[in-house]
């Protein structure tokens, strides 16, 4: 089935998200739409909708101009088996010792890593992008170190992919919390398929905004693999919920973006201890004193 996109984007998150809901009245109807901040430090955002038959590129050029946003980019996507792709194009991860791989590359692990099933299809959070990789590093670091935290939770948790690897290195009950429900039963459904279930509790939460976290708390590890933004506002949360002498896993930061938040947690009682650039991407390791 063919599909399109229709890109364009504006100024500040409120006019993107108004843009996007009235796109959703157009005729055809789109089956979907997205607002993205594009994360360069110019407060734009990328708003974005998705058809199954061509879009009305006349209603698309009116709506765009009355919001004084540019004229939607239009594109036609080819047809193609996604999860077949991933399979191809992603090859296995190695993070120090863990191996992120798909069940296609389960003959590759090596002996003595520590193994972490993610399918392709459930993509997102598998290691291949170097935010999660730079995490899984850090959490390696910690074993070798001789570190034992013995409460444990991943923010923003996605296929649990941080959470497990904790799991299987750990002798710990961790909790992951996540605010998307497909996003909650994805690390569910992993969380089993890596023999993980009862170690490894997926809740669906805002930030440590749930019961389980709220009452496991104070953690002496978390992690919070999300974006700039939401990594400041979790500020007075981590202060609250960090145990005295825990540590917090940060990425999801651009290397431009890292100085922000570093002060930002250093304001708030937890003082950076060690960054990692990967390319473009930083993974931060805040402690709290």
């Amino acid at each position: 089935m063919a599909t399109w996109t229709a890109l364009t984007h504006t100024a500040g998150r409120e006019a993107a998200e108004a843009l996007a809901e009235l796109g959703e009245d157009l005729t055809p109807e789109p089956v979907g739409s997205g607002v993205f901040e594009i994360e360069d430090g110019s407060d734009r955002w990328e708003v974005g909708l998705y058809f199954t038959e061509a879009p009305d590129e006349v209603a698309l050029a009116l709506l765009a101009a009355a919001w004084g946003a540019p004229p939607f980019l239009i594109s036609e996507l080819p047809e193609v088996d996604w999860v077949a792709h991933v399979k191809r194009e992603l090859a296995p991860v190695e993070a120090g010792r863990f191996f992120v791989h798909g069940s296609h590359d389960a003959d590759q692990i090596p002996e003595g890593a520590q193994s972490l099933l993610i399918e392709a299809a459930m993509a997102f959070g598998t290691g291949h992008h170097a935010t999660t990789r730079g995490c899984l590093l850090a959490l390696d670091r910690m074993v070798v170190a001789g570190e034992n935290p013995h409460r444990i939770v991943d923010i923003g948790a996605g296929t649990a992919v941080l959470a497990m690897a904790a799991a299987r290195v750990f002798p710990v009950t961790v909790l992951a919390g996540d605010i998307d429900p497909v996003a909650v039963d994805t690390a569910r459904a992993n969380v089993i398929a890596n023999g993980l279930d009862g170690r490894v509790e997926c809740v669906e939460a805002v930030g440590f905004d749930h019961p389980l976290i709220e009452d496991a708390a104070p953690y002496d590890l978390v992690f919070a693999n999300i974006l700039k933004q939401p990594l400041i506002d979790l500020v007075p949360d981590m202060a609250r919920y960090v145990a005295h002498g825990g540590k917090a896993i940060l990425s999801g930061i651009l290397t431009t973006q890292a100085d922000e938040v570093t002060a930002a947690y250093a304001a708030g009682g937890l003082t950076l201890e060690r960054r990692d650039d990967y390319g473009d991407w930083s993974t931060l390791v805040v402690t709290r004193a």
